[in-house]
């Protein structure tokens, strides 16, 4: 799914009227009943809703939606339309003719002081103030006005956009200054500002009304678009089918450099998703320690030890593997760096890297430029930051990954709630898959070794990074169905990873 930004949101709502010969009057009605029936499957018609519609035409459809409530039988509508300057769109001005008409209703249109309404809990705030076309943080009396409002308590409801957050960049902006919703409604595809996590708690739920907006002009804006949400139908049509007349060798073979003494279970973790991916062979290089646990622990593979018993020493690969995965509990000692600063050199295939690969790179940063082209790093928001410094916010450090990604010729999977995948060309790529119960130890060393299978199996590492955190993703969400988030394990989510790779398959997801 793409995620458009608001200059093609507009052509795409132009390209709508003009290919199904509507008004864009009739484009916001459609807009507007898909808002009023979302709202109607939640609350009774004896709730209390509160109407703040703006001058613009977000404020449009929250007239027409009080419009269609009280048509409903929705009695207790107030509706307070603001219009400062004396200047109402086409459209909203169209919006509040059709509103007045209706006998009783309880209209206010403000155009200088405003006493605002009594809000509490039990109310229900329809936001319909600034929409997408927003660029500039609220100010004046509109920040006041959303500060009274997440101080009420209420339940808000944001059509498209909570007023205040620009669908883009919002640097700028206070969060303490927008409006907080609780469930945002927004319109076919979602708004880049969903994905980032400051933004959360002014975003609250979010939820893709679909209004049948033109599909040829939205196929015609992807190739324009840097950003995409993926989902099983981007993961299903890439899923390879088994052959029948097919060996392991066939597969894969992947090399797992992981382990230390005392961090041997990130081995294990990483060994046995790598095998539940499909990979043909997995080999675990580890301190010679680790000898016996893995062997126990995940018989499938094989055990490579290296000639300290505590730590890795040395990163030669001997034999030809397919791909080559290097991190989970490794440690940063020196003679560990050191070794990987040697594989780094002669090393001409990409590699998958993650946690303490990432960490010993953090100490030796001049290690970074020796990463193979299209190599995968997977790191979360604080490897991240000990790589390419300090970041004041999620949006900022996607766009120095995207930076980082072009520069190294890498793919930077930026772990998170939205994943992002950031290729070498600037495409995101954000996960829809996934849930909190993942926040666990190992669940970054099972990841990693989902990618590396994909990898060995012949998949580009793009691809392969983007499906991996898809189906590891996915993985999760049956842990957290079986299991519940509070209860869930990382090995849960590797023990699953098979059936979630199937589900997809047989479009059971």
């Amino acid at each position: 799914m793409r995620i458009f930004n608001s200059q093609q949101i507009h052509e795409i709502d132009m390209a709508t009227c003009e290919a199904q010969q509507i008004d864009s009057i009739e484009l916001m009605e459609r807009a507007a009943n898909a808002v009023t029936y979302e709202i109607i499957s939640r609350f009774l018609p004896s709730k209390r809703i509160i109407v703040i519609a703006g001058p613009g035409n977000n404020g449009g459809d929250a007239l027409a939606v009080a419009r269609m409530l009280l048509e409903q039988g929705y009695r207790k509508v107030e509706i307070f339309l603001f219009n400062i300057k004396g200047h109402l769109s086409h459209d909203c001005e169209e919006e509040r003719k059709r509103l007045i008409m209706i006998d009783g209703v309880d209209f206010n249109e403000i155009t200088r002081g405003f006493t605002p309404p009594p809000l509490g809990p039990e109310d229900v705030v329809i936001d319909g103030l600034f929409g997408a076309g927003l660029k500039e943080p609220l100010r004046g009396g509109f920040v006041g006005l959303a500060r009274y409002i997440n101080e009420s308590g209420a339940f808000v409801v944001s059509i498209d956009m909570p007023s205040g957050l620009a669908v883009e960049s919002n640097d700028n902006h206070n969060t303490r200054d927008m409006i907080h919703a609780s469930l945002t409604l927004s319109f076919q595809t979602p708004k880049l500002a969903f994905f980032f996590e400051e933004n959360a708690e002014v975003v609250g739920e979010w939820q893709l009304l679909d209004i049948d907006l033109d599909e040829a002009k939205m196929k015609e804006l992807q190739k324009q678009t840097e950003y995409i949400l993926v989902d099983s139908r981007n993961v299903r049509p890439k899923l390879n089918p088994r052959h029948p007349f097919t060996g392991k060798r066939d597969y894969g073979s992947v090399l797992i450099f992981a382990g230390n003494l005392g961090m041997m279970g990130a081995a294990v973790l990483c060994a046995r998703a790598t095998l539940r991916s499909g990979a043909g062979l997995a080999t675990v290089h580890s301190a010679g320690a680790g000898l016996g646990i893995v062997q126990t622990a995940v018989s499938e593979a094989m055990f490579e030890p290296d000639r300290d018993e505590r730590f890795i020493t040395d990163m030669t690969i001997h034999h030809n593997h397919q791909a080559i995965a290097v991190g989970p509990g490794i440690g940063t000692h020196e003679q560990t760096i050191d070794a990987l600063e040697r594989m780094l050199k002669t090393a001409r295939t990409p590699l998958i890297l993650d946690a303490d690969a990432l960490n010993c790179i953090a100490k030796r940063p001049a290690l970074l430029s020796m990463l193979p082209p299209k190599s995968v790093i997977t790191p979360h928001i604080g490897e991240f930051d000990r790589l390419f410094g300090e970041h004041k916010s999620s949006e900022e450090r996607l766009r120095k990954a995207i930076s980082k990604a072009k520069y190294y010729n890498i793919i930077i999977v930026l772990k998170g709630h939205y994943t992002a995948t950031v290729r070498p060309t600037g495409k995101v790529y954000f996960n829809s898959t996934g849930n909190p119960g993942m926040a666990t130890a190992g669940a970054g060393d099972v990841l990693t070794g989902v990618i590396a299978a994909f990898m060995a199996q012949g998949y580009h590492p793009e691809l392969a990074a983007t499906i991996g955190v898809y189906i590891h993703g996915l993985a999760g969400d049956m842990a957290a169905e079986d299991l519940g988030e509070y209860g869930m394990t990382a090995g849960d989510i590797s023990d699953r990873v098979g059936r979630a790779i199937r589900a997809v398959i047989r479009r059971e997801r």
